[in-house]
């Protein structure tokens, strides 16, 4: 397949991030050629209704939404309206704070005929449509949205204000030309959109087939012809003749927690203190490199060292989260809990088997029944609940055949789940830099290439 081609003839732009445009494109600066507003109508979520006058574009339903269609439905009634705060269709919605530099000035496109009502916490850009077609400046804002960044403010809450907007340029063609890079880059993204959802579906398939494997051999084991009995539990259900209903604390030799100290955001070294994070299990695989160098005035207080052949637990969590487990094959000398999680140290047991038990929707569903209640932001595990958790139990040749076989097919899909996850990536790379390149003029769009497609293709910038 042809690579796109360069225009004809380039100037210098006198943007250092934009480099050489087209010789016939214009320049101008962004407020120049847009009504720039930022929105001050903080709608809380108990605000938004499911019908109603006005689209509600609240802060928290637009952070990393592409584009406001018909399948966004928010809305608040005329008590919200003020005329300086409505949305057109053909306007560009740009989230102007953000916990995280990555996703700052993330832009979105308003594709409604409805009018909507911009919220707090996001900049709306309205193009002046003699100058600017309002699909090519959404799609030039997912390229200057880069240099946004750099004016960016705050530690924790990063935020970029509309005076920082008046340092970005726009270098456009005719509005026609506009109009048909803005075509052309619909029907190409749509193609890779098309491949990225296919690849998520992969991996929602896999991580099901994972799941399902896991679930069967930890409660059914691997002989398909082993005889069965009733568990006399309603959500085991029945259990290999030969296994053993018990207790978790019947096979625990004893819980360890931590304690809570000061520490900085990074990791630490080897030669420095480390105290684990509760995201070293969200995954559910321990992830010793999720850890906070502790203060040196706070090394003193550290406690419960890191050990191996371990179960790292959340004790306390999100909903989602709270119970969540890890196993320790290798632990760091220099790591140590906090006290928000407990280290479980197994006694006549296979600590991976019981690992592989924690990942099964019998023990989410306990986790979820006995922390239910509690809170609805943030649950706590009581030790009592954790230890009565019932499950059937193999002897320990059994269990380590089990882990073994889980260990080699849990493996092998998780390699084609790292793979499809590489082939978003890369795909999301392609879609932006085909966007980059035909929005600041790196590849020509006309008639001529209109049914190319990105896949399969080398786009390179100029020079």
């Amino acid at each position: 397949m042809s690579r796109y081609k360069p225009y004809p003839k380039y100037k210098e732009s006198g943007v250092e991030w934009l480099g050489e445009v087209p010789e016939y494109w214009e320049k101008y600066r962004i407020d120049w050629i847009t009504t720039i507003i930022r929105g001050n109508t903080g709608f809380k979520k108990d605000e938004l209704l499911n019908k109603g006058d006005f689209v509600a574009l609240q802060y928290g339903k637009t952070y990393k939404v592409d584009e406001i269609n018909d399948s966004f439905n928010f809305y608040v009634n005329s008590e919200f309206f003020k005329s300086n705060q409505v949305v057109h269709q053909g306007d560009t919605i740009l989230v102007s704070t953000s916990e995280t530099i990555e996703d700052l000035g993330h832009s979105c496109f308003y594709n409604r005929k409805e009018l909507g009502l911009i919220g707090g916490e996001q900049i709306l850009l309205k193009p002046y449509n003699k100058l600017l077609f309002g699909k090519y400046l959404y799609y030039y804002s997912r390229v200057f949205c880069n240099e946004l960044r750099k004016y960016a403010t705050g530690l924790k809450v990063f935020r970029f204000s509309t005076d920082d907007l008046k340092n970005i340029f726009v270098s456009s063609p005719p509005l026609e030309e506009q109009t048909t890079i803005a075509n052309f880059l619909d029907r190409e993204t749509a193609k890779i959109d098309m491949l990225i959802a296919k690849q998520e579906r992969l991996i929602e398939l896999l991580q099901e087939k994972r799941q399902a494997l896991i679930s069967h051999a930890v409660t059914k084991g691997l002989d398909p012809n082993a005889k069965m009995k009733e568990s006399g539990v309603a959500w085991l259900g029945e259990v290999p003749e030969h296994w053993e209903v018990t207790k978790m604390k019947y096979v625990i030799h004893r819980i360890e927690s931590g304690t809570s100290v000061n520490a900085s955001d990074t990791p630490a070294s080897n030669e420095e203190i480390g105290v684990l994070k509760t995201s070293c299990v969200y995954t559910g695989k321990f992830d010793p490199s999720q850890n906070k160098t502790v203060f040196k005035a706070e090394v003193s207080r550290v406690s419960c060292q890191l050990k191996e052949n371990t179960l790292i637990v959340s004790r306390m969590n999100t909903p989602d989260l709270v119970g969540a487990a890890g196993f320790v094959e290798y632990a760091p000398c220099n790591i140590y809990l906090p006290d928000r999680l407990w280290q479980v140290i197994f006694r006549s047991v296979v600590p991976v088997f019981v690992h592989y038990l924690t990942l099964t929707g019998i023990y989410r569903g306990y986790i979820q029944t006995v922390c239910e209640g509690t809170s609805s932001s943030m649950q706590n595990l009581a030790q009592e609940d954790f230890r009565n958790f019932i499950f059937a139990l193999p002897d320990q040749d059994e269990q380590e055949q089990i882990a073994d076989y889980l260990d080699t097919q849990t493996n092998k899909i998780d390699t084609l789940i790292e793979k499809a996850k590489q082939a978003i990536t890369l795909l999301k790379e392609r879609r932006t830099a085909l966007i980059s390149a035909a929005v600041t003029g790196k590849i020509q769009v006309n008639d001529e290439v209109r049914e190319e497609t990105l896949v399969g293709c080398d786009v390179r910038e100029k020079g």
